[in-house]
């Protein structure tokens, strides 16, 4: 059968290897200029039009934009952004139902991440994983879906600016910790919603917090993925206190593109992490 993975931007993720691949570009909007998530975008020219303050927002892809994305696949994995905070994935939906229409012989499979960012790339490679191991579409399916269950999104954020002005968390805890310079530290729900844990003071204090509700939520090694809007050097001390609590976990840190780097704003930091199949005895 002809696989493909298809996403959205929210992955952070342009391309893969050895697998067909897809991504619909969001959108964020500053002003009256739109800058698409996609390989032509400008990191640079979007900051500078962010830095100037005034109106901003994104916007999802359309469902022709998923319907290109699909383009000839007879079987599609589509993951997602959350839905419960945008609306990629009832436009992935709606794209999936008029392609099954059109081509009653193909299937898509949109996978809602209830997250965003490493958490994601991490389905994405696990979909990367089971493809490449043969399995049929079914085997698939069922392997990614377990797979959900274990994966988890932190984030440790030192502006909530962009998130209050889009709905996304309220506006009066975005004000609150701007005037004391509080670090926010919170992850993705189970409702795939954004849930604040913990107001930290200095950059250490919330790195330490994210490890220790990784080891709370069921962590004891495996798959890390960081990713940091202009923060590398945070992003590396957190690789090193995971490594040095866990040998065996698999740290990889990448930079944020468009849209996470909108959300996680400058020197924002995204964890994401699975947890093993077996609890640890």
């Amino acid at each position: 059968m002809k696989y493909k993975i298809v996403t959205d931007s929210a992955s952070n993720i342009h391309s893969i290897e050895n697998i067909p691949f897809a991504y619909a570009p969001l959108h964020i909007m500053v002003g009256d200029r739109d800058f698409p998530d996609d390989d032509n975008l400008d990191l640079a020219q979007m900051e500078e039009a962010l830095s100037h303050g005034g109106k901003s927002g994104t916007a999802c892809p359309g469902i022709g934009d998923w319907l290109n994305a699909f383009e000839d696949a007879e079987v599609v994995f589509c993951v997602t952004i959350t839905s419960g905070l945008s609306g990629s994935c009832a436009a992935a939906r709606a794209a999936k139902a008029e392609y099954e229409e059109q081509y009653p012989l193909r299937h898509v499979h949109v996978i809602d991440s209830l997250s965003a960012g490493p958490e994601m790339a991490l389905l994405i490679e696990k979909l990367q994983e089971l493809i490449c191991s043969g399995l049929g579409e079914k085997e698939i399916l069922d392997g990614i879906r377990e797979y959900a269950h274990r994966t988890g999104l932190l984030f440790c954020l030192k502006s909530l600016r962009n998130l209050a002005n889009n709905g996304r968390v309220s506006p009066s805890v975005a004000k609150i910790c701007e005037i004391l310079g509080i670090r926010v530290v919170g992850q993705a729900s189970a409702q795939g919603t954004l849930e604040i844990l913990n107001k930290c003071h200095g950059e250490n204090g919330s790195l330490s917090r994210m490890v220790k509700i990784m080891s709370e939520t069921g962590f004891y090694g495996g798959k890390v993925r960081l990713m940091h809007n202009n923060n590398e050097k945070a992003a590396e001390k957190l690789a090193d206190l995971i490594r040095k609590t866990w040998d065996n976990a698999d740290v990889r840190i990448a930079p944020t593109l468009g849209l996470c780097g909108y959300y996680a704003e400058n020197g924002g930091i995204m964890l994401g992490f699975d947890r093993p199949a077996s609890p640890r005895l």
